[in-house]
């Protein structure tokens, strides 16, 4: 399971280089600027070990329906930002999409066994 814990620190710093990149204005910014560079390094790399384990259409599915969901949370609670209707019931939309694919994924056991695999190689 330590893969869906890369994963969740992926989409957190994914979060966080996001709610950065609005808060650089364009890169004029040096802090958060460099909040950029470090959130997004963080996501790609901790995506990048959750992709040992988890198929890459599944990480993938769950880090961008998350990370689209919460990031319109947070467009809405920390910038002020304005969302239709639509824009809503697209959220919802992608969540159930990456419930759907969750429910055709590999087992969770077959997850395990090749996480188990992985860690073995690495010991």
């Amino acid at each position: 399971m330590i893969a869906y814990l890369f994963l969740a620190i992926a989409i957190v710093a994914e979060l966080f280089g996001t709610s950065m990149l609005k808060a650089s204005n364009g890169f004029t910014k040096l802090l958060p600027s460099l909040g950029v560079i470090g959130g997004f390094g963080i996501a790609f790399f901790s995506l990048s070990l959750s992709l040992k384990v988890i198929p890459l259409s599944i990480a993938y599915a769950i880090w961008s329906g998350i990370g689209t969901a919460a990031t319109a949370v947070i467009g809405v609670l920390i910038w002020k930002e304005k969302i239709s209707g639509t824009s809503v019931a697209g959220i919802i939309l992608i969540i159930i999409g990456v419930v759907l694919l969750n429910l055709k994924a590999p087992g969770h056991g077959a997850i395990e066994k090749q996480e188990i695999k992985v860690e073995e190689n690495h010991a």
